[in-house]
């Protein structure tokens, strides 16, 4: 065998990502804090977005305060129009939602960032489903839907402030398949500041979603809106020829 035929291909770039720019992003509890923060963000960044509630009233008013061309429909139509379908409804509601919603998710890049948690006197807490995480909850309950999870660990409060021209953070991304994970990672750099990094599979989503306990914790102690940022991941020189 020659040396052509037995040398390895060069390692592929993690920072080589695709476009995303022409896909439908579908935002499910679009109306809530969190859900809303994600849509104007990426709408202000030029992705087409749609917000999505069970009330399709409620959701087209939520998109006209938006503008930025943000259109407001039902759950069930909002996940059939979209490409990538981010899910930000609140953790008491995600599995009814999404076994509703099983059909119209069929095939769809389905984005979970719900953080199971539960409060007390003490503060925040994280909860663990039966399933392992919220992100391993929507893959069982969505088996026919590529499954990743994202944005956990955003301020609603920095997403929605429209004097913040940037949004200092990185969005770690948990998925199957790297097809998958490179498309998330591509669309959280679509909004400036962010950069989409990716953190493991899914069964990994349980310890990010639990961190937003102890960045709750970090905020009310020093009356910040913290995110995260991970050290020594950097894009590669170029090498020289």
């Amino acid at each position: 065998m020659s040396e052509t035929e037995t040398k390895k291909p060069p390692a592929r770039d993690p920072w080589d990502l695709p476009d995303v720019s022409g896909l439908v992003v579908g935002v499910l509890g679009g109306t809530g804090d969190q859900g809303r923060g994600l849509a104007y963000r990426l709408a202000r960044a030029g992705q087409k977005v749609i917000i999505g509630s069970r009330a399709a009233d409620r959701a087209r008013a939520a998109a006209a305060e938006l503008g930025l061309g943000v259109e407001g429909a039902d759950n069930a139509e909002c996940a059939r129009r979209s490409d990538i379908v981010i899910v930000a409804v609140p953790w008491d509601g995600h599995a009814a939602t999404l076994t509703a919603l099983r059909d119209d998710l069929r095939g769809k890049l389905v984005v979970d960032c719900v953080n199971p948690l539960g409060f007390d006197k003490q503060g925040a807490y994280a909860l663990r489903p039966e399933e392992g995480s919220a992100a391993q909850q929507a893959a069982a309950l969505l088996p026919e839907s590529r499954v990743t999870a994202a944005f956990h660990h955003l301020s609603a409060v920095l997403l929605q402030d429209e004097t913040i021209d940037e949004i200092d953070t990185d969005v770690m991304v948990l998925g199957e398949k790297r097809a998958d994970t490179d498309l998330v990672q591509a669309l959280a750099a679509r909004i400036p500041g962010m950069r989409g990094v990716f953190a493991g599979r899914l069964r990994g989503a349980h310890q990010v979603e639990a961190l937003v306990a102890n960045l709750i914790s970090v905020n009310r102690r020093y009356k910040a809106h913290a995110g995260l940022r991970l050290t020594d991941v950097e894009r590669a020189p170029e090498q020289t020829p």
